[in-house]
């Protein structure tokens, strides 16, 4: 669905150097946004505060301040920061997670549902995952459900708040797929203690320019929690 919305929302124009070049509609990219599936869903916790730098883009979709549901101001954050960072559009999946795990932009939620806290990774080539709060138990039934991923992951801030960002389904069973998405491979040893093991990311709160289920995100960082270390 995304090379559609490239197609329709892309159109090339010479300017006056006869170099061409790619204009892009962003009003239609957060209609295709707006326009995700809905899923019913209860008890969500509310999201936190959109950033004060995202209000410019919020202003595009309405008053922020009317977007009282979890679900409406987890879509506006993403369109804010994928506006932020020069995302043109998210794959349909991003937004189904992002309705079904609405409850976790709640810090607590996850801890009461049984996740627990790994240290911040970050990648060698910059960018980072952030902080997982993990289920163990749904990594050992082997199951995939789109609704109890079995990772969710957090953007430590200076002010020890942690930012729901991502979500990681891991299986021990492969090859493994969400709705047509394949997992990727990790080996053992790795640095998380755990067999071979199937894995997917999904950027569904924080726009990932490298890709929305890349491994690592550019616009993540472990910098608070290395600042709250010293």
């Amino acid at each position: 669905m995304l090379r559609h919305v490239e197609d329709y929302t892309a159109r090339r124009m010479p300017d006056r150097n006869g170099t061409v070049r790619v204009v892009v509609s962003t009003a239609l990219a957060v209609l295709v946004l707006l326009a995700g599936p809905a899923i019913a869903h209860s008890g969500h916790a509310e999201v936190a505060a959109v950033p004060s730098s995202y209000v410019p883009y919020l202003g595009q979709l309405g008053d922020p301040a009317g977007l009282t549901s979890s679900r409406q101001r987890g879509k506006a954050m993403f369109v804010a920061h994928a506006a932020h960072a020069g995302v043109e559009a998210e794959n349909p999946l991003a937004i189904m997670v992002r309705e079904v795990n609405a409850r976790f932009a709640d810090v607590n939620v996850a801890t009461a549902e049984g996740y627990a806290p790994i240290p911040c990774v970050s990648g060698v080539e910059g960018g980072a995952m952030g902080i997982h709060y993990v289920n163990g138990k749904l990594i050992e039934d082997g199951l995939v459900d789109i609704s109890k991923p079995e990772a969710v992951m957090y953007e430590p801030q200076a002010d020890g708040s942690m930012q729901l960002v991502a979500v990681e389904y891991i299986t021990t069973k492969g090859p493994a797929n969400l709705d047509g998405h394949l997992f990727s491979f990790t080996n053992a040893p790795n640095r998380y203690g755990l067999p071979p093991f199937y894995e997917l990311h999904v950027w569904a709160w924080r726009a990932n320019p490298t890709g929305t289920f890349a491994d690592m995100n550019p616009n993540v960082s472990c910098d608070a929690t290395v600042a709250a270390a010293n």
